[in-house]
């Protein structure tokens, strides 16, 4: 989050002069108070939308945050009060912004599950007063980074389950058509144009058109109206870099991908987590 400039909070002195009994009164005796004065007037502009929108003010406290702000900035060199304003702002911060971040990762669009704010902040504060009895900040480190991936893959599992069901569905009854073949790992393909030439290696570069489409139909991308992509055949999905490995250079193939090889878990935004997709791959050429 951004800081308030310190423009910023010269002009809210000026504001305070009618809204706070405490707040300074404007004495403009020289061109410096005049300016001074103008100064803070003029740096005003999107400071309550920066409030409202970016600290989480309502606007009907004003009068509360004008209060907070003047004493926190009449404290002046007090490294007492220093530290206590600090702490107020990134309280702030933690709570306005970390926690959100932290069950938007976490949860997703899930607005009824959420982490405990009130041992994230037993544990911040701990890290802070150096108080490490619970565990050292290296063993919170990993343990973060490990049970995260675990705990958002059961609350994505909860919320998406039915995705998993209808691909593996879907797949069952593809499996089952004339002429559809497995490149294994439950990938499936079938052959619409048979080409003839090189099969590149998993380092090779290739030019291909492409169209990716959910199992309802969705198309979520495509380039088969466009000039044809050059990437990197490892640079893909699983179940698509096995179709580009295998597939001779002249080939179209329609590849049938289950969600753990393609995206799995995650949330790639018109792709929902464990969506099985469906990519139509030309095939054109293979780039020295």
């Amino acid at each position: 989050m951004k800081k308030i400039s310190i423009l910023f909070a010269v002009a809210v002195m000026a504001i305070m002069t009618s809204c706070n009994q405490s707040a300074p009164n404007a004495s403009l005796k020289t061109d410096i108070d005049t300016l001074s004065y103008a100064i803070g007037m003029s740096q005003t502009q999107g400071l309550k939308d920066y409030l409202v929108m970016r600290m989480g003010v309502d606007t009907a406290y004003i009068d509360e945050f004008l209060k907070g702000f003047y004493e926190s900035a009449k404290s002046g060199e007090d490294p007492k009060k220093t530290a206590y304003y600090a702490g107020l702002q990134i309280g702030q911060q933690v709570s306005q912004g970390m926690v959100k971040n932290i069950n938007q990762m976490i949860f997703g669009e899930d607005s009824t599950q959420t982490i405990n704010e009130k041992n994230l902040y037993a544990g911040f504060m701990a890290a802070v007063a150096g108080k490490f009895d619970i565990m050292t900040l290296d063993s919170a480190n990993t343990y973060a980074q490990t049970k995260m991936d675990v705990v958002r893959n059961a609350a994505r599992e909860k919320q998406y389950g039915e995705n998993k069901k209808k691909g593996e569905e879907f797949l069952a009854e593809i499996a089952k058509k004339d002429g559809i073949k497995e490149l294994g790992n439950g990938v499936l393909y079938e052959v619409l144009t048979e080409g003839t030439g090189e099969v590149a290696a998993d380092t090779c570069r290739v030019k291909v058109h492409y169209e990716g489409t959910l199992i309802d139909g969705t198309v979520f991308d495509s380039n088969m109206d466009k000039d044809p992509t050059v990437f990197g055949a490892s640079q893909v999905i699983p179940g698509f870099k096995a179709a580009l490995t295998t597939m001779p250079v002249g080939s179209k193939w329609k590849v049938y991908i289950p969600q753990d090889q393609a995206y799995g878990s995650q949330d790639m935004g018109n792709i929902k987590p464990f969506s099985a997709l469906i990519f139509t791959i030309d095939l054109i050429s293979i780039e020295k």
